[in-house]
């Protein structure tokens, strides 16, 4: 059948990236929308939109008869699921079946056996498929989860049955955590799926985390597309993606790709498809799951093979065959994808939520030197972060011959991505493409625990990143005096002069420099000579400076007399004084933050879950005290230190914003 007309039931990115290739096909599409969506950008690019609902998933997007009635309405004969959501729902399919309207994806049979955890390792192990060892029944309750962990072996992994996306899913290195973290993750699948079944697996210890793109049609052709690289995760959340993997070699991509297709074929499997293995430090891989649904990271995967994943699905659904046998399917190049998430690294990645005051992603397509970029979004400036959904704002994808290139690419990319607004992750994702563990790609799941065990504070400039920026400084300093000049005129015979001699402070580093008679450079007391140049002028947010030969993009924000200066995951603030002032401001006493040690506050806008403490109650290191949700994750709140709740401010059920009080301590 020939499709003209699809619904996307999804929002944010991915529905942009189905309506982008559609549109290409010509094809029409419909949008559907919550409140919280009305003037969202899916909205916007599709030809029709229908609205379903109130702004919480459960009562909008994932209520089948309203993504039914919408199809009713606007006559569409085909739906694209995206991921998340209904994507992986097998009553959704079989749904549009009776209606007479083709699903983009997987058949009803596979949704089954491969979208529940525990039947998909059942079938897989049956299939000779190598599995993590694990309890694949149901769970009663949370003695019975601390019972089988204790028999697995700890750590233990505690995930839901109907999860995926890292939601729903726990580790566990004792008994108290098996015990609290099977609660979490049950109240986390049911807000999330609406299925709150769990079951628990042996955790294995320094994975990596790679899966195979598996691509189908309806005539019996399964392929294999290579493979993803998603170790970089937090909180069991990818974040950072590659294809290919560092890792794999020939021979064990080869081997990883026929299981993956020999499990799909076991369960009649087409469309776009991924199986997800856990691979060790020898190679040795192990089935996880199989996500019967297009992959948040497919970009990396579209950018080495040239295959547009969506467009292959939407003829596998028309019934056409694949244009292609695996013999065809070269992998080209490097490509790594960035997750822009709204939330914010400085308190410890909490969600974030407001306006986009400033979004503006780089120039996508072929760069100047070869290399690609590519940027999937479903967001837009003036347009609100929702706390609804998912906080991912943006994929940020870079393309080039080779894995340095590629990475390189994207340190470049995010230097040029201005986000303002919210709390965001630019500053992290710019860390670790700079790290070098990461750029040797001697990674695993655990790279982020181990790499930032205390959180992301920022990175510190070094001494040569600390001259680069004070160079930088010195120049956006001396076009600003240049500028006031200019303002200021003349008084009477005397022309306001810019001096040449300063000291930079910042990141509390002093640099004494003099800047040349002739724009183009500037002399460190040491005597260091660096070459600086730059178009920037004051108003502009962002600018390409040139130092000693290396083109480095940042961020630039004027606080008064102040300039605050973005690149490469640094932040800082640089202060421009002549040698007198400088000599001064050394002498200035430093302002303290208030004391908030007695205080529980709120770290991110969210709705309070439930109170676990009541007043003149005395609490002990690591106790839970509240529970606070945001965008679909639950976070429990737990004492830093001993002490006696002396008042409760905050009620369950009552909507806080960042830093609002929640209970005193006496």
């Amino acid at each position: 059948m020939a499709i003209s007309k699809i619904l996307i039931a999804n929002r944010g990115e991915i529905a942009c990236r189905v309506i982008k290739t559609a549109k290409r096909m010509g094809i029409a599409t419909v949008a559907v929308y919550s409140d919280a969506d009305a003037n969202a950008l899916h909205v916007k690019l599709a030809d029709e939109a229908v609205h379903i609902g109130p702004s919480p998933s459960n009562q909008s997007y994932i209520v089948i008869d309203k993504i039914l009635d919408a199809i009713r309405q606007t006559g569409a004969d085909a739906v694209h699921p995206g991921y998340g959501f209904l994507s992986e729902n097998a009553a959704f399919a079989e749904a549009l079946d009776k209606a007479g309207v083709a699903f983009i994806g997987p058949p009803v049979g596979a949704i089954q056996a491969m979208g529940d955890k525990i039947t998909s390792k059942k079938l897989a192990a049956e299939a000779g498929v190598s599995t993590v060892p694990g309890h694949m029944g149901l769970i009663a309750d949370a003695e019975e989860a601390v019972k089988i962990a204790g028999e697995i072996g700890y750590p233990v992994m505690i995930k839901a049955s109907a999860g995926g996306g890292g939601k729903g899913m726990r580790i566990a290195w004792n008994d108290a955590e098996a015990r609290e973290g099977f609660q979490s993750s049950k109240n986390e699948a049911m807000n999330s799926f609406g299925d709150d079944r769990i079951f628990i697996e042996k955790f294995v210890d320094q994975p990596r985390h790679i899966e195979i793109q598996v691509l189908g049609d309806t005539h019996g052709t399964v392929l294999y597309l290579g493979e993803r690289e998603c170790s970089i995760q937090r909180r069991n959340q990818k974040v950072i993606e590659e294809a290919p993997s560092p890792f794999l070699d020939a021979e064990t991509r080869k081997a990883m790709g026929e299981q993956a297709v020999a499990l799909a074929k076991a369960v009649g499997y087409y469309s776009a498809g991924t199986v997800e293995f856990i691979v060790d430090g020898n190679r040795n891989f192990y089935f996880l799951e199989m996500n019967t649904r297009l992959q948040v990271e497919h970009p990396v995967t579209e950018l080495i093979t040239g295959l547009d994943l969506v467009e292959q699905m939407i003829r596998v659904a028309s019934g056409e065959r694949l244009g292609f046998a695996q013999g065809d399917v070269t992998l080209t190049g490097w490509a790594v994808e960035s997750r822009l998430y709204a939330e914010d690294p400085y308190r410890n990645f909490l969600p974030s939520i407001g306006r986009l005051s400033r979004y503006r992603p780089p120039s996508e397509g072929q760069q100047a030197d070869g290399t690609v970029v590519r940027n999937d979004t479903g967001v837009f400036e003036g347009g609100e972060i929702s706390m609804y959904y998912d906080p991912m704002v943006a994929k940020l994808c870079t393309w080039g011959l080779d894995r340095i290139t590629a990475i390189d690419a994207m340190s470049a990319a995010l230097d040029q991505f201005e986000v303002e607004g919210i709390g965001h992750n630019l500053p992290f994702l710019s860390a670790v493409m700079q790290h070098p563990r990461f750029r040797s790609g001697k990674i695993t799941t655990a790279f982020i625990a181990e790499e930032f065990p205390e959180g992301f504070s920022g990175v510190e400039p070094d001494e040569t990143a600390g001259r680069t920026l004070a160079a930088v400084a010195s120049l956006v300093h001396q076009r600003r005096e240049a500028r006031a000049a200019q303002v200021s005129g003349t008084m009477g015979n005397h022309a306001r002069t810019i001096g040449r001699d300063w000291v930079v402070e910042l990141a509390d580093r002093h640099y004494p420099l003099t800047l040349s008679a002739e724009p183009g450079s500037l002399t460190f007391a040491d005597g260091g000579v660096v070459a600086v140049d730059g178009l920037w002028q004051p108003g502009q947010t962002l600018a390409i400076f040139s130092v000693d030969g290396q083109s480095i993009g940042l961020k630039i924000d004027l606080k008064g007399p102040a300039i605050r200066l973005r690149w490469r995951g640094m932040d800082v603030v640089a202060h421009v004084r002549t040698l007198r002032v400088a000599e001064l401001a050394r002498l200035m006493p430093r302002k303290l933050p208030p004391d908030t040690s007695k205080m529980l506050l709120c770290p991110m806008p969210g709705v309070v879950t439930g109170i676990a403490v009541a007043e003149g109650d005395v609490v002990e290191a690591g106790q839970a005290l509240a529970t606070v949700e945001a965008m679909k994750m639950e976070n429990i709140l737990k004492a830093e230190r001993r002490g006696v709740v002396k008042k409760l401010v905050a009620k369950p059920g009552q909507s806080l914003a960042v830093d609002e009080l929640i209970m005193e301590f006496e």
